[in-house]
């Protein structure tokens, strides 16, 4: 397709599952995965039929991951010491986000973390793949005016791709984690828009999620609160405070002292759609508690990935409607382009909608631990500061739990 030719308003027409353990590869797509992390869009890939050729990491808890899951998977770790990438079709790159979202430094795409993906297209440069895969947070559609795609746009398009981002809600996935992040796709080869846009199941009726269980930011209470229904909020490898932290989760049907609770980390693995004891192998090189939840945290969601890679072996039609963007206006959505032109694409965060394992399906609530005092007390506090509406029952809960916690603690 010749994207220079799109005219505004145009309609355009045209497993083997893993096993904890060893992943083995079974396809003729190839994939060097860079920023690997945890291997979660390598996983995907493989779900969907891909062959790692190379991995390349740099936290040892990670590689530890990595060379437990992955075995006889050649592994790099510092990419600034990577000279060459192998001969293979797909490059991915879940590249640092420190530096992009709202609980990282924002200092944009040019920061110390954040700025290494300036080393994928070094290694492009040099020798190129027909495709290129990226995910980051949804903050870089704005953060510094969009800088941040506009550099991505302009080194993938110097590089001769063409290209499609598409912001996507990992719970199209069945997974029930709230986790919006996007994701970019350029080729040389393939129409990247028939990809990212050949799938759209809107967005699940509210009506199908069950009212059992709400997940919640306690690290936060002041200015947000990242509700979600028959859902936890956004996994992260850290917090407004500082620190890596599960969220929380409301039973409002609980016993006494078990309504205000917080997933295990086996549980929060699921929640990105790894087998449960994906990351133990990390607990061998780091004894440090926050370790786990810090790499499940920075991980893509399998299924995510694995839908990307099952579309790149099987593109579809896309039947939207382009609207040209104009230079220096804000990034969409969903867009596609290549050549200098940008077109936005009026699709959801949706792209399927899977079988959906509902919050209380997942959680095992008499094993689940209960949020500490401490953490329980400064929420409450930042509430009462708030100008945010909470719901009078959670409230009361947070409360009653918060006292009884602190009685329990003063009685040890």
């Amino acid at each position: 397709m010749d994207y220079g030719e799109v005219q505004p308003g145009r309609v355009i027409t045209e497993s083997s599952r893993c096993r904890l353990g060893r992943v083995t590869n079974r396809s003729d797509l190839t994939v060097a995965g860079l920023f690997a992390g945890i291997g979660g869009i390598e996983l995907g890939l493989h779900n969907a039929g891909a062959d790692t050729k190379l991995l390349c990491e740099w936290w040892e808890p990670a590689q530890a991951v990595l060379a437990e899951r992955f075995k006889g998977v050649p592994l790099e770790g510092d990419i600034q010491e990577v000279d060459r990438l192998p001969d293979v079709d797909l490059v991915t790159a879940g590249f640092p986000c420190t530096d992009l979202s709202q609980a990282g430094r924002t200092k944009g795409i040019t920061g110390q973390a954040s700025g290494l993906v300036a080393e994928v297209f070094r290694l492009l440069s040099s020798r190129p793949a027909p495709m290129l895969l990226l995910e980051n947070v949804r903050n870089m559609l704005v953060l510094d005016k969009g800088e941040a795609m506009r550099f991505l746009v302009e080194e993938i398009e110097a590089l001769g791709y063409h290209w499609a981002y598409r912001l996507v809600d990992s719970r199209f996935t069945g997974v029930p984690q709230r986790r919006q992040r996007v994701i970019f796709v350029a080729s040389r080869e393939i129409e990247p828009a028939k990809i990212l846009f050949a799938d759209d199941a809107n967005e699940r009726q509210e009506s199908s999620l069950r009212d059992d269980l709400h997940g919640f930011y306690w690290t936060e209470g002041l200015r947000g609160l990242g509700w979600a229904r028959d859902a936890v909020p956004t996994l992260k490898a850290g917090s407004t405070i500082g620190i890596p932290s599960p969220p929380a989760i409301w039973n409002p049907h609980g016993q006494e002292g078990r309504r205000i609770l917080t997933p295990r980390i086996e549980e929060a693995e699921q929640l990105q759609g790894f087998a449960p004891g994906w990351t133990a192998p990390a607990a061998e090189v780091s004894s440090r508690k926050g370790t786990r939840w810090k790499l499940v945290g920075n991980a893509v969601t399998v299924g995510v990935s694995q839908w990307v890679g099952e579309r790149i072996q099987s593109p579809g039609n896309f039947d939207g409607v382009a609207t040209r963007v104009d230079p220096g206006s804000r990034w969409p959505l969903a867009a596609y382009g290549g050549g200098g032109e940008a077109w936005a694409v009026d699709v959801s965060l949706w792209p399927r909608e899977s079988p959906y394992r509902h919050l209380s399906d997942l959680i095992d609530l008499d094993l689940a631990p209960q949020l500490s005092a401490r953490a329980s007390a400064g929420f409450l506090s930042r509430t009462e500061r708030s100008t945010l509406n909470f719901n009078d029952d959670f409230l009361r809960d947070v409360a009653d739990h918060a006292a009884l916690m602190a009685n329990d603690s003063a009685l040890v």
